[in-house]
């Protein structure tokens, strides 16, 4: 397994397409708007190798006969989803911010399950190229997000709004479209490329999954922007050393060979992964929202002991409430792992209605608890000046003078960076839309509960029957 830094260094040898504000980056890796976000991923890779986190950090493999990184790793039990939720929470403690890889590997295990159903060539194909990713060790960004266009329109009707194959050769496919959203796209070696929607006949170019270096020729990476995200690497960044990226991700007329190729043209298989990938990764917001949230409930009463009202009923009662909401969604992410169930293929998939309730109260609570934070903090928070001028032999005395010291001061940016500022992109705004907005969640959930049973029970009980 890689570590840390061999991660760094493997992507210094990427050749990436990647633009920020129509300006072509030629060094990714010491960018200051990049770099936060790639030593977020190596977080991942630093915990494989530390003694107190490599059994979550990393899972024996069946594939490879060795132990491999928990993010390139197949859902082989119960335990491996509670261990991913419970690695996720320590991860988002660690960083204060996403970590990219979550996407990944939830998209590995989804196209397992569905090239397992769509026959052996397929399944053995992916499988062949999955185990030399877990040999590698490869960091992998999930793309299954089209641009959609008129939500009315099938695909069919508005193909530039999705990715399709536009050409099938003897030795591969062509394909051409636009992934949005891609979280840690720039900081990947490769792109599971999955379908974004559900496909009918006459829309078989659409269903495609398929594996692509970050740097093949064709592919182009538009750097998504954050609010206060030129404060990066600066003393006002907030988070002093981790952040998160999003890329857009263009692909133009990319060549993939055949046996980089798991799905194409199946639409029954393309609507398995979508539904597989949603059970995963809604489940997983259950880890990383919650370690971040730890993050951000220590700093306010951090804040709050230090200007000396820690012990104030009200402060107590906030944080307390600030707590209880970081433990539900936890507690949901937890139980859709301890009730999952498994699939014929081998692996085990989670309990969809509590994973989907789950990613539900993300799109919620997370709104309560930085407003709350926000409350904490004071309004300082907005109108604070630069944390530069402590430096200054005039205006460093002002900054004392206002802020109570720098202490504070890092820990007033600290909140605001993980509130409304450049955090794993705006952190309300990807508990609200990542893995799938809420009334997607809203759908699974009245589609998975059993509502025969319960209202079976009502009439029993009230002596109907």
């Amino acid at each position: 397994m890689k570590t840390a830094t061999e991660y760094i260094d493997s992507l210094r040898r990427r050749n990436l397409d990647l633009w920020i504000d129509g300006e072509r980056v030629d060094n990714p890796v010491d960018h200051h708007m990049i770099r936060p976000s790639i030593e977020s991923v190596a977080m991942t890779y630093r915990l494989a190798h530390l003694d107190e986190t490599v059994r979550l950090a990393t899972a024996h493999s069946e594939l490879t006969g060795t132990r491999v990184n928990r993010f390139t790793h197949l859902f082989a039990s119960p335990d491996d989803l509670v261990d991913k939720v419970s690695l996720q929470r320590i991860l988002g403690q660690a960083t204060g911010t996403c970590f990219q890889r979550c996407v990944g590997m939830d998209a590995l295990n989804a196209l397992f399950i569905a090239t397992w159903e769509a026959g052996p060539e397929k399944h053995e194909r992916f499988v062949k190229w999955l185990t030399e990713v877990q040999v590698s060790d490869e960091m992998l960004c999930g793309a299954m997000t089209d641009a959609k266009g008129h939500r009315r329109k099938r695909a069919a009707e508005q193909p530039d709004a999705f990715l399709r194959i536009v050409e099938r050769r003897a030795d591969g496919i062509v394909v051409r479209g636009a992934k949005l959203h891609q979280t840690g796209g720039a900081n990947a070696h490769q792109i599971l490329v999955l379908p974004g929607g559900t496909y009918r006949e006459g829309e078989e170019d659409f269903a495609l999954a398929a594996a692509v270096r970050a740097d093949a020729p064709g592919v182009t990476m538009l750097l998504g922007r954050q609010p206060s995200d030129k404060r990066r690497g600066s003393p006002d960044a907030g988070n002093f050393t981790f952040g998160g990226q999003e890329v857009v991700v263009w692909f133009e007329d990319v060549f993939i060979p055949t046996e980089h190729v798991f799905l194409d043209g199946d639409v029954t298989a393309a609507a398995t992964v979508l539904t597989a990938f949603a059970g995963f990764h809604r489940s997983s917001y259950g880890g990383c929202k919650p370690g971040n949230f730890d993050v951000l409930t220590g700093a306010v009463a951090q804040l709050a002991e230090d200007c000396g009202v820690s012990r104030h009923a009200a402060v107590r009662d906030k944080l307390i409430e600030m707590t209880h909401l970081t433990e539900t969604i936890h507690g949901l992410g937890l139980a859709a792992s301890h009730k999952s169930t498994q699939h014929v293929s081998g692996v085990w998939q989670v309990d969809p209605l509590l994973a989907n309730v789950c990613k539900q109260n993300v799109t919620r609570l997370p709104y309560e608890i930085t407003r709350i934070a926000e409350d904490l903090a004071g309004g300082l928070l907005a109108t604070m000046p630069g944390l530069g001028s402590f430096d200054h032999p005039k205006l460093g005395a002002i900054m004392n003078n206002i802020t109570g010291g720098k202490r504070r001061a890092k820990l007033m940016r600290l909140v605001e960076y993980m509130t409304y500022g450049s955090g794993a992109v705006p952190l309300r705004i990807e508990c609200m839309h990542g893995a799938g907005s809420p009334q997607a969640q809203r759908i699974v959930i009245e589609r998975t509960a059993d509502w025969t049973g319960r209202m079976a029970s009502a009439r029993k009980l009230a002596g109907l029957e």
